[in-house]
């Protein structure tokens, strides 16, 4: 989150003089030159930075499934939690039935985790698949002189 609350206001920073010293530099170009050369470096930024968080999302993912968060509630307070009925009455469940139960949930808790994080990999795959040959059209353009 501070990331995204200090990084917004230096990127457009960045921006703004990048483009000041970019006018400043081609005001004997005509103005098409200008607007396509802004036009092209802004979007090889923006596909590249599309590349880049769609590559830290896939680290992020790929450590929820080598090591996901673990269980956040023990045995003992899923027992006291299944002692009472909804009625709040006292319910009489064997210790073994309870441990069965308990570790169903933290195996299924489990597995629906393992899914996010497969589900949360492929979304941000596709952050850097999607936006790359655009930057490479981009860049080859640029190598070029046509931007």
């Amino acid at each position: 989150m501070a990331i995204f609350i200090f990084g917004i206001p230096v990127l457009l920073i960045v921006t703004v003089i990048f483009m000041v010293v970019f006018f400043s530099k081609s005001r004997e170009k005509g103005d098409e030159d200008v607007f396509k050369s802004v036009y092209v470096y802004l979007v090889l930024f923006a596909t590249l930075m599309m590349v880049i968080g769609g590559g830290i999302s896939v680290f992020m993912a790929v450590a929820d499934m080598v090591s996901p968060q673990g269980y956040y509630q023990s045995f003992q307070e899923y027992k006291e939690m299944r002692r009472y009925d909804q009625k709040g009455e006292v319910k009489d469940i064997s210790e073994d039935l309870l441990q069965k139960e308990y570790d169903y949930i933290v195996k299924d808790d489990n597995e629906r985790m393992e899914k996010q994080a497969k589900n949360q990999l492929i979304k941000s795959l596709g952050f850097i698949i999607i936006p790359l040959p655009v930057f490479f059209y981009f860049n080859r353009m640029r190598r070029k002189g046509n931007a």
